[in-house]
């Protein structure tokens, strides 16, 4: 069995974990490949990983059958990027902070990585958002997971951004940027900013304006099979554009247009746990002093 890895941080108190997976997974005589971006990290911790390759981003062609994601959100997105249209299983273990897709804890390596061997899990596919511009922002990661956003630079005024839908006029957008969320991506940069929480198979596009300077401007739910359109005007000619983590700035030249990516991000999940079990945990719904 190949197994891929990906992890970033590895301090003290998250080294024994990691030591965990790795002995566990050695011990099943997993073939273990390591990400460019980790892998100085893993053999400086880590001497048995000495004699593992690497990769940079995972091809069908490679015969890899699950990549661990070793970290919080953050971590698991930059492995979705690695995996693309390879559609590899993502199983993520949250030895970070939040862990809203990281959703595996440290006290169920063992229970998990079992239930991994034993094919004792589901996929959870999740629809991905696709950016097309006239010129290359991103390279070949032109997708995301969580959400698409169009941003003022850190020193500029407000920006307008005008939004079309399937070629139909929606809105100029006066605000600090517009964001376009997946169902996955709704309890992350769109909530902070009023948006709402949609279930992950719902098969829309969420809509949000950052700071609106119009107050009634609210979200907007829109159809997954739609086609976003933008055409943007900044006083300093300059925005930015995000993909997740990943931003670029550019100029008020650029078209740029979202849709559904044709591939999916098929993430591991277990028995033991679901989505509403996650949204009360990470949310702290039905905290209360009184309980």
């Amino acid at each position: 069995m190949k197994i891929a890895l990906h992890g970033k941080v590895f301090n003290k108190e998250v080294e024994p974990y990691i030591k965990k997976v790795l002995d566990f997974l050695l011990a099943a005589d997993a073939e273990l490949r390591i990400s460019n971006l980790s892998i100085n990290s893993f053999i400086d911790t880590f001497p048995e990983c000495e004699k593992c390759s690497s990769f940079d981003k995972i091809t069908s062609s490679d015969d890899v059958d699950f990549l661990i994601s070793l970290g919080g959100d953050g971590t698991l997105l930059e492995a979705v990027s690695m995996v693309g249209n390879a559609e590899i299983p993502i199983l993520g273990i949250n030895t970070g902070r939040l862990g809203f897709l990281a959703t595996t804890p440290k006290e169920k390596i063992e229970q998990a990585l079992t239930d991994l061997l034993n094919r004792n899990y589901k996929i959870d596919a999740r629809t991905l958002i696709k950016m097309e511009s006239n010129r290359p922002i991103f390279q070949d990661i032109d997708f995301a997971l969580n959400e698409f956003g169009i941003l003022k630079t850190d020193s500029s005024s407000m920006i307008t951004v005008h939004t079309y839908v399937d070629g139909d006029y929606l809105n100029s957008y006066w605000a600090d940027g517009l964001i376009v969320a997946t169902p996955t991506g709704s309890t992350g940069y769109s909530l902070s900013c009023g948006g709402p929480i949609v279930l992950p198979h719902s098969n829309n596009f969420i809509i949000t304006p950052v700071s609106a300077h119009n107050l009634n401007v609210r979200p907007l739910i829109v159809s997954d099979q739609s086609e976003i359109t933008f055409k943007i005007e900044s006083r300093s000619n300059k925005f930015l554009v995000s993909l997740d983590s990943k931003s670029e700035s550019v100029d008020n030249d650029v078209k740029l247009t979202v849709r559904k990516e044709d591939f999916q991000a098929k993430l591991v999940t277990f028995s033991y746990s679901n989505y509403f079990d996650t949204l009360r945990q990470k949310l702290n719904w039905g905290l209360d002093l009184r309980n």
